[in-house]
């Protein structure tokens, strides 16, 4: 009987070594899996902080691209790139017409590009416009509309105490109503009635 109580004993220690060593086994699977899943997550967060680190440099990269491009773009086109029909002179840009219509018409359409009949106030700008006019008549933003006699700028600037290039008589109203201003022969102003179709002469300030 005592022989058979040890057998079973045997047996029963056996089976606890078996399980215990089968339970070391698998914590050490858990935890290999554990400190591989740890690993796994470490190597993400570092690469995902890489890539973080590179999208940022192609950022930086791409902007300053654009800057340089901005800036070659300002020195090449200064009016804008979209916008080469029109001609940069001292801080300022301007439009030539090709095609001709009343005064009224041009100014109205010189605003509707954001801008407005020229406004010659210097022996500078009148260099500029003459070279360009080249005796074709252009209208410009100056008026007696108003008041017979009494001239005004568009944009309010000071007639009777800013530069005038008036072609010799000029104004005389000789034609009645004569009350829109033009650049004509070698760029001298000449009084003529509005309704009179010639090109013109926008200006705007240079775009940010």
């Amino acid at each position: 009987m005592d022989e058979e109580h040890l057998h079973d004993d045997l047996h029963i220690f056996k089976d606890r070594s078996f399980f215990q060593q089968k339970l070391r086994s698998f914590l050490t699977i858990y935890l290999l899996l554990a400190l591989s899943f740890l690993l796994m997550i470490t190597l993400f967060a570092v690469s995902l902080s890489r890539v973080s680190a590179i999208s940022s440099k192609l950022n930086e990269v791409h902007t300053e691209k654009k800057q340089n491009f901005s800036n070659r773009d300002s020195l090449l086109f200064p009016c804008g790139p979209e916008a080469r029909e029109w001609e940069y002179f001292d801080g300022k840009c301007y439009y030539f017409s090709i095609d001709r219509m009343s005064w009224y018409k041009a100014k109205t359409q010189c605003e509707e590009m954001h801008s407005r009949l020229a406004i010659i106030n210097s022996f500078a700008k009148q260099n500029f416009v003459m070279f360009r006019t080249r005796n074709e008549r252009f209208w410009i933003g100056l008026t007696d509309g108003n008041s017979e006699g009494e001239w005004e700028w568009i944009d309010g600037t000071d007639y009777k105490s800013t530069f005038t290039f008036w072609k010799e008589g000029e104004p005389n109203n000789s034609g009645n109503n004569e009350d829109c201003a033009h650049v004509w022969t070698s760029g001298q102003w000449n009084d003529v009635y509005c309704t009179f179709e010639c090109y013109y002469l926008c200006e705007k300030p240079v775009p940010n």
